[in-house]
């Protein structure tokens, strides 16, 4: 793997840059309870970045550290080259950063429009009487910014439900919309956490296209957690394995596949 470059071409024609973000020697306790354990690794502009492991590996507490919601007592964050201070999650989405929920988080009774409007929030400058009044700036970003919406709903193909209330919709759906909630942010690193989970095998076609697309398209870094390893190793650049808070794998589908500790991880085997 070109670890040490700064950008290269995959063998798919995809650009990969330089270092986005860095995750090192990350430790992650709860009270007498070790969640990660000293761990590195690192997140380049442009590629799919997926995060595997067992159920209790750590996975989800460590897309945590990376939106801000967890503070590691040991080591340190580095976004775009400098650490990371202490942040809320509000202010890691204003550097860029967008998430989706392995459990849904979407607000069941309104539309899908007003759901992905809600992702352009961090992009509203008017003030509070502009808005009230709904003149001037205010007219102006809301019309830019319903513009902005109507394209990804475009994109994601969920056009025929913009106006229908999101809790009406069947789970996939949901999952669609909330991926679109987070693209309104216009994110430069993209989390997603377990995006395929509860699909059938149509709706993780359909979504792993549009991760692809999202990708390609957009430029969008993706940084993911997903079960179904047909579904990690078709879609990422590079994959880290996880195992009881600690890393036992880091490098490309074809090395991972070939680590002796990630095959016992998954197995439930011993190796000696």
């Amino acid at each position: 793997m070109k670890d040490n470059v700064e950008s290269y071409v995959t063998e798919d024609g995809r650009t990969i840059g330089g270092l986005l973000m860095e995750m090192k020697s990350i430790t992650l306790r709860f009270g007498g309870v070790v969640a990660i354990k000293d761990i590195s690794f690192d997140i380049r502009e442009g590629e799919i970045r997926a995060i595997i492991g067992p159920n209790g590996a750590g996975k989800s507490s460590m897309l945590n550290v990376i939106s801000g919601f967890y503070r590691p007592q040991e080591g340190e964050v580095w976004f775009r080259g400098k650490p990371r201070p202490s942040m809320k999650p509000y202010q890691v989405a204003r550097q860029g950063i967008a998430r989706t929920f392995q459990n849904i988080a979407l607000f069941e009774g309104m539309t899908v429009l007003d759901n992905v409007m809600t992702g352009r929030l961090t992009h509203m400058k008017a003030g509070l009487a502009s808005q009230a009044l709904w003149r001037g700036a205010a007219e102006r970003e809301e019309t830019e910014n319903r513009e902005k919406v109507e394209k990804i709903i475009d994109f994601l193909e969920i056009q025929a439900i913009r106006k229908t209330p999101v809790g009406r919709l069947p789970y996939g759906l949901k999952k669609r919309v909330e991926l679109a909630r987070a693209l309104a942010a216009e994110p430069m690193l993209l989390l997603l956490d377990e995006p395929m989970a509860g699909m059938n095998v149509e709706e993780k076609e359909d979504m792993s296209r549009f991760i692809l697309d999202v990708n390609d398209e957009f430029g969008t870094t993706i940084a993911l957690i997903e079960h179904d390893m047909g579904v990690v190793m078709d879609l990422s650049d590079r994959v880290v394995v996880m195992d009881y808070g600690r890393k036992i794998g880091d490098g490309t589908p074809d090395e991972v596949r070939g680590n002796q500790d990630v095959i016992d991880a998954y197995l439930g085997v011993s190796h000696d």
